[in-house]
């Protein structure tokens, strides 16, 4: 994702997202952050990618299991690291530190909200799935989805608007 495309989202704005996204849930970002904190090399480039807080069920008849979004605040402490790092989005559902909107607003980054119980749904808009990382983590393993019309509605846009302010006060 790039930093103009970015720059046109608004919190509120409904997508259809298209391109390339990596899954990531508490067991790998643990493990990213410590690769980072080690200085080692990571086994994905972040710079521009994103991240969708997901652990995807097993194959039946389509690409990818059911592949609805994670509880984002689990990541919060791992979040702003990974924009540092040039992550530019996330993926997921729910509430957002204090310290990652400030984190999303000063890396010109952006928070997607996924629909929640929608797993089966949002699977028929993934089109290739393969492993890009920690194998050994299963379901928490990092995997490179790409996705086509992956609807979501922005949440934390990059002058650290956020959705919630506007439906909740």
């Amino acid at each position: 994702m790039d930093e103009n495309t970015v720059a046109l989202l608004s919190a509120g704005d409904e997508v259809l997202l298209s391109g390339i996204v990596y899954t990531a849930r508490d067991q790998a970002h643990l493990r990213i952050s410590v690769m980072m904190k080690d200085r080692e090399t990571l086994p994905v480039d972040l710079k521009g990618q994103v991240i969708y807080y997901c652990g995807p069920t097993p194959p039946g008849d389509r690409v990818i299991g059911s592949c609805g979004p994670t509880t984002s605040s689990r990541m919060d402490a791992f979040t702003p690291m990974l924009l540092e790092a040039g992550v530019k989005g996330m993926i997921g559902k729910g509430r957002r530190s204090a310290a990652v909107i400030e984190a999303v607003k000063r890396r010109h980054g952006v928070y997607f909200l996924a629909p929640a119980g929608a797993g089966a749904y949002l699977s028929r808009r993934v089109t290739a799935c393969g492993i890009a990382a920690f194998e050994d983590l299963g379901p928490e393993a990092i995997y490179r989805l790409k996705v086509e019309d992956f609807p979501l509605v922005v949440g934390i846009d990059c002058k650290g608007r956020y959705i919630y302010d506007k439906i909740c006060n």
